[in-house]
């Protein structure tokens, strides 16, 4: 019988998790909620629980399974298996997690940082898969990315490579919780787009929904601004742009630094197609070197919410 793969997408609300051919195609998934509480001291186990259910109650043994791969916020140390400063897991000190999860489901398991490994889903099975050079950007809570050269992740000499939204946009703009201001994560991840419409309707005189929202405790969202801005809202429109030209800069200086046939937009801010990636596109232009300009395509990541875990199962591949 054909042995088949596992991938985990651990997130600090819910841990999504799926059985997988070897071709990538998800046989099975399902999620359960994250529990962080005690210190995150329950995840891990609960993450087995999980698993060992599912392969009993699909008929399955440990025998019809190459491996394990794991997508995890936080710093991951891959050649020991461990896990340390993930604070929306409450994981501050260092966790065995390869340790505990190979202990309890007797697998051999990998791990990495989730947004190398929603990189390499997009690779393997989405919007990069028939390139060897190709940049994910993740648009999410933060900002994340992962670089692919030559077919291969790179992880660069401490594991830093790909930490697209670090990159500054702003001198002396917000202050970034990594303690340096103007990070591009404070302007295009989600939290930042809300910030900057605050910021800016201050500053609007004028007839805006958006600006009439921004007054009263209503919740304001990135979607929604989106929303608004597809819906001809003056002020939306103009902090979209303003966030477009941002994430265009940024992206303007990895295609000058890697010349990816690629790059590749995702996470959930990237739901706002083409709302976001005709801007980008523009100011990435402008801003890119002209032979980079004419060979570096942006595009929105395929996967979605399966990148995760798709990603994930591939890294059990090295287990055949």
């Amino acid at each position: 019988m054909a042995k088949n793969l596992i991938g985990i997408d651990l997130g600090g609300t819910t841990t999504k998790m799926a059985f997988l051919n070897q071709q990538g195609e998800i046989l099975e998934k399902w999620r359960i909620l994250t529990d962080i509480s005690d210190n995150g001291s329950h995840i891990v186990d609960n993450i087995i629980k999980s698993i060992q259910q599912h392969i009993e109650d699909s008929g399955k043994t440990n025998a019809d399974f190459i491996g394990i791969g794991m997508g995890t916020p936080g710093t991951v140390d891959r050649e020991n298996g461990t896990v340390s400063e993930a604070y929306n897991l409450n994981w501050a000190k260092m966790q065995p997690v390869r340790q505990k999860i190979q202990e309890g489901l007797g697998l051999p398991f990998d791990l990495d940082n989730d947004a190398n490994v929603a990189s390499l889903g997009e690779y393997w099975k989405g919007a990069g898969s028939l390139e060897e050079d190709v940049v994910f950007v993740t648009l999410g809570t933060g900002v994340g990315g992962g670089v692919i050269a030559n077919g291969k992740l790179l992880h660069g000499v401490n594991g830093g490579a790909g930490e697209i939204g670090h990159i500054a946009v702003q001198p002396n703009g917000y202050q970034c919780t990594c303690g340096k201001k103007g990070c591009l994560e404070t302007y295009a991840s989600a939290t930042g787009i809300v910030r900057v419409a605050a910021d800016m309707a201050k500053e609007f005189h004028g007839t805006s929904r958006l600006a009439e929202l921004e007054q009263t405790d209503e919740k304001i969202t990135s979607k929604l601004i989106f929303y608004l801005a597809d819906n001809g809202d003056i002020l939306a429109n103009q902090v979209v742009d303003r966030i477009c030209f941002y994430l265009g800069l940024a992206l303007s200086d990895i295609g000058n630094t890697l010349n990816p046939a690629s790059i590749v937009i995702g996470g959930g801010v990237s739901n706002a197609g083409n709302t976001l990636l005709q801007p980008t596109t523009k100011y990435f232009q402008e801003n890119a070197f002209p032979s980079i300009r004419d060979s570096t395509k942006l595009k929105l990541a395929e996967l979605g919410n399966d990148a995760g875990v798709i990603g994930a199962a591939s890294m059990a591949l090295q287990f055949r």
